[in-house]
């Protein structure tokens, strides 16, 4: 008689294992491997301005590796001196009052979103999130034990959702609602009164909130900026604002942001650090302190060119037939529908999605977009508009010469 068949081992853990790569990160490594064999692809997929960092912050580093004070272990919590500026920087930039106890500095942006859901999540909680929204927010509620609840907007209204929306999609296991502006994927701002009403909103039904204020400086036009627990002090006990140095000082690959929050959160999030990564890099901590206690001189250089950016890639993509692309008011992204565009013939294929026609646009015209389907809106693709101009203006150029090919 033989044995019975054992079944069949799960090899990778079920929480785990339902993580899906990056999407953004994915473009961004595809293209980059198809420039290294020599093609000649521009790259709108990933979020990082194509600026070097500021000098004055480079040479902080330089000077901090020299200092064996910064060979050893620090708190894990985060350097005194730079949970010190970042205080101090949030009353500066937002009109937001708290105490160095209330931050705790992370490996970039990615770890304090997901350590700040983590220490408030249980099982089972729901958290609504507006869609389209960046890859990492679903995915992060879900490795906390929570759940997502999308509530969709479209660029009808700007890609941003109103406090009905939010209302409708509210259950008894709503715990978390969450608030991004300017916002990634879509570059939306919300106005300081419809920020407010979500926030009374919010405080009214004694739901938490996760503000992510990582592109805080990027905003353009008539459009301004506003910090949620600065508008609507009553909602500071649960609140938790989430932020970093990667986007407004061009120093994504240094891996510094930050949560701040009540102090019971924070120390909750620390304790779970402590164990998971212990301090963050004492080299790039010092980096982040000299940007966030210096100037925003060079802040300004690059939204200046930014802005320039903007109005040229929405100029170029709305003469495209079937794509619509709203202006954004803040970050470095927009946001094109492309529904026009699907299931018409352009060069012999017939895609479908927008994952489809991203695809056909890389393979025909070696440019890299990232599709709609990443942010949980189908039909649509992201481009960052970080990169130089005379690629922006060439890649966007080979995409109006491919698209307008499209055929019945």
């Amino acid at each position: 008689m033989s044995a019975a068949t054992p079944p069949t081992e799960r090899r990778v853990s079920a929480r785990v294992g339902a993580i899906s790569e990056s999407a953004t990160l994915a473009v961004d490594a595809k293209a980059k491997a198809l420039k290294a064999a020599g093609r000649p692809v521009i790259g709108f997929g990933a979020g990082e301005p194509d600026f070097p960092t500021p000098d004055y912050i480079v040479q902080a580093a330089i000077e901090a590796c020299a200092n064996p004070k910064y060979h050893r272990y620090t708190p894990a919590g985060g350097l005194p001196e730079l949970k010190n500026a970042i205080a101090a920087k949030t009353l500066r930039d937002s009109g937001y009052e708290v105490d160095a106890s209330q931050v705790l500095v992370t490996n970039g942006g990615k770890q304090a979103i997901y350590e700040a859901f983590a220490a408030i999540l249980d099982p089972g909680d729901e958290v609504i999130v507006p869609a389209p929204y960046w890859t990492t927010y679903p995915e992060s509620i879900r490795l906390a034990g929570g759940v997502p609840v999308e509530v969709v907007s479209d660029e009808t209204t700007g890609y941003r959702v109103s406090v009905e929306q939010l209302e409708a999609a509210r259950t008894e296991r709503t715990k978390v609602v969450l608030f991004v502006s300017p916002s990634n994927p879509t570059g939306a701002v919300y106005s300081e009164a419809d920020a407010e009403a979500i926030g009374r909103w919010a405080h009214e039904h004694g739901l938490w909130v996760l503000t992510d204020e990582i592109y805080e400086h990027l905003v353009y036009g008539d459009a301004s900026f506003t910090s949620l627990p600065a508008i609507v002090p009553e909602l500071r006990d649960k609140c938790i604002v989430v932020n970093g140095v990667a986007k407004t000082y061009a120093m994504t690959g240094w891996r510094v942001g930050w949560i701040i929050g009540p102090r019971d959160v924070v120390k909750a999030a620390t304790n779970l650090q402590s164990h998971a990564t212990s301090n963050v890099s004492n080299v790039a901590q010092v980096a982040a302190l000299a940007a966030v206690s210096g100037s925003l001189d060079a802040v300004e250089e690059m939204k200046t060119a930014f802005d320039r950016r903007r109005r040229t890639i929405v100029r170029m993509l709305s003469e495209i037939d079937g794509v619509v692309c709203p202006t954004p008011e803040g970050a470095f992204y927009v946001y094109p529908s492309v529904k026009g565009l699907l299931g018409k013939e352009i060069r012999g294929k017939r895609p479908q999605t927008s994952v489809e026609l991203a695809a056909l646009i890389l393979e025909e015209v070696e440019v890299a977009v990232v599709p709609g389907e990443a942010f949980g809106t189908p039909g649509y693709l992201r481009l960052s508009y970080a990169l130089g101009d005379e690629d922006l203006v060439e890649g966007v150029s080979r995409l109006q010469k491919l698209l307008s090919e499209a055929r019945d």
